[in-house]
């Protein structure tokens, strides 16, 4: 699933929102910047919303890496099989 996509739906956020924030967040804008001066682009998230989704973000994006490098690890080993990589692939947190 779209990063974008998963973010939307897990927040109840309309993706073209989501969207923008993470290019504002990507551009190293802070929270309290897009709060104030970028709503037009969040829509109405509050400040709130706002760090929740940059936390997710944040979260997501680790998820992604660490599941990444599991996968050359193992693979590393030669013990890569299929199954094993979509249950890699569909670890829905760090711990799994």
């Amino acid at each position: 699933m779209d990063l974008i996509q998963a973010l939307a739906a897990e927040l109840g956020k309309d993706p073209r929102h989501v969207e923008n924030v993470v290019h504002l967040l990507d551009e190293g804008n802070t929270i309290p910047f897009i709060a104030r001066y970028r709503k037009e682009l969040h829509g109405a998230m509050d400040d709130t919303a706002l760090r929740t989704l940059a936390d997710r973000l944040q979260y997501l994006r680790n998820l992604e890496k660490r599941r990444g490098e599991v996968k050359a690890a193992v693979d590393g080993q030669g013990k890569l099989t299929e199954a094993l990589s979509s249950a890699i692939d569909a670890a829905a947190t760090l711990a799994e």
